[in-house]
């Protein structure tokens, strides 16, 4: 694997950027491997990398029926934080950003992590006491998370009105978590492809699966697919969306319900907008890209679709949330619109287990919430594939917590658009 640094940068652009390498490799499948990962998303590279690279496991393919990262990593609005409510998903989410912090590091690789701060707004009573309560439980469980007044809302994020006489619903507060930003989507999922397939895993893209085959005592055997069967002990799905598709190839029906989600950018403008801002009373999320873009996210559309577009009256409802928060932003011209296929569980917080399927493990069900768990969710995951067991931090997200009724509700306790 070629090294960066930025002394090969500079020797490279004085020599017109010519001699730089493909960063992975695309090769054809091998009859079988030890793991199959479906999916080569975020969640399914950095699986594959840590299999890799904490658990020596490298005879592992990666197997995506599109191009690599081209599902929900490269559809999100990027946002990384870990201020949830419950101690399992606090305990998920800041692994996962003690992570994000030195990512770059790790995979020699800029995935351009910037912690420039969530502001979660407050506009009713509710809101007010939801957000002291995750305060206070953030502190808890050793994350950073503190309160401000409008006026300290406003301090730190200049753009935004809190005049209560010209809105609908006036700021009166928010919870930040400094800790909290950006990242850049598709250069997560390069640089953990690119750390993978160094270490021996085969990335096989357009490829996709049509079947798991299982043996006579029901483990599984490999995937058929559209480049013919590929032989695995262990297969772990990351598919997001489409997981319940491809689980019903092994016979398991999944608690999960797929639904749009939409976001878009406008035109680029200089920096003018410092951190990101969410606000879930009125379905809205706001943060500006390097390249000058304001990145825009709504909240999850009414029906249940496999479509990666939604409702027209969606992006309306956001935009007219977004010019209310931030009215200096009304004459702002929109350059395209997007959708994800976000997959729910009933309580709106995942599951990275194994499955009753011996040699079947599954990690679903993110919600709006799966870009910024990434490393966390992979790192986990590879655990759980290769010790046959789960980590201690994702032992409680299990499928039979549905069953024994031993939720982790982040769907009413979390002030977030799901």
């Amino acid at each position: 694997m070629e090294k960066f640094s930025g002394f090969k940068l500079i020797r490279r652009a004085l020599g017109g950027h010519q001699g730089w390498g493909r960063q992975w490799r695309t090769p054809e499948p091998k009859a079988s491997y030890d793991v199959i990962i479906v999916g080569a998303g975020g969640h399914g590279l950095a699986t594959a990398y840590y299999l890799a690279t904490v658990h020596g496991i490298t005879n592992v393919a990666v197997i995506e029926k599109g191009w690599l990262g081209g599902g929900n990593t490269g559809r999100n609005t990027t946002i990384v934080r870990s201020n949830y409510l419950f101690d399992e998903s606090a305990g998920l989410y800041n692994h996962a950003l003690k992570l994000w912090e030195g990512l770059s590091q790790e995979l020699n690789y800029n995935v351009m992590f910037s912690p420039r701060g969530v502001l979660m707004l407050a506009h009713n009573i509710h809101d007010v006491q939801s957000f002291k309560r995750h305060v206070h439980a953030n502190r808890l469980n050793g994350v950073d998370n503190e309160w401000l007044s409008a006026e300290e809302c406003r301090e730190f994020c200049p753009p935004l009105n809190i005049d209560a006489s010209t809105m609908r619903y006036p700021v009166l507060g928010g919870a930040l978590q400094r800790r909290g930003g950006t990242a850049r989507h598709d250069a997560v999922a390069w640089g953990y492809a690119r750390g993978a397939d160094a270490r021996g895993v085969d990335i096989i893209q357009n490829c996709a699966v049509t079947a798991i085959r299982r043996g006579p005592d029901g483990e599984v055997q490999g995937v058929e697919t559209s480049k013919g069967f590929i032989g695995a002990r262990k297969i772990g799905v990351s598919a997001a969306g489409n997981t319940s598709v491809v689980m019903a190839m092994a016979g398991l029906r999944m608690p999960l319900e797929s639904y749009p989600l939409q976001a878009l950018v406008s035109e680029p403008v200089k920096p003018v907008f410092p951190c990101v801002v969410m606000s879930n009373t009125i379905h809205a999320y706001i943060s500006q890209s390097d390249k000058g873009e304001l990145v825009i996210g709504a909240g999850t559309d009414a029906y249940t679709s496999y479509t990666q577009r939604g409702g027209i009256h969606i992006a309306n409802h956001t935009l007219d949330a977004i010019c209310e928060l931030f009215p200096m932003f009304r004459r702002m011209r929109m350059l395209r619109n997007w959708g994800g296929i976000v997959d729910l569980t009933p309580d709106r917080s995942p599951i990275i287990a194994k499955t009753p399927v011996k040699g079947l493990y599954v990690n679903c069900g993110w919600g709006t919430g799966g870009f910024k768990a990434t490393p966390g969710a992979g790192h986990v995951f590879a655990h759980t594939i290769a010790k046959d067991e789960p980590h201690a931090i994702n032992a409680a997200f299990t499928m039979e917590r549905f069953r024994d009724g031993v939720l982790i509700d982040e769907a009413a306790a979390a002030a977030v658009a799901h």
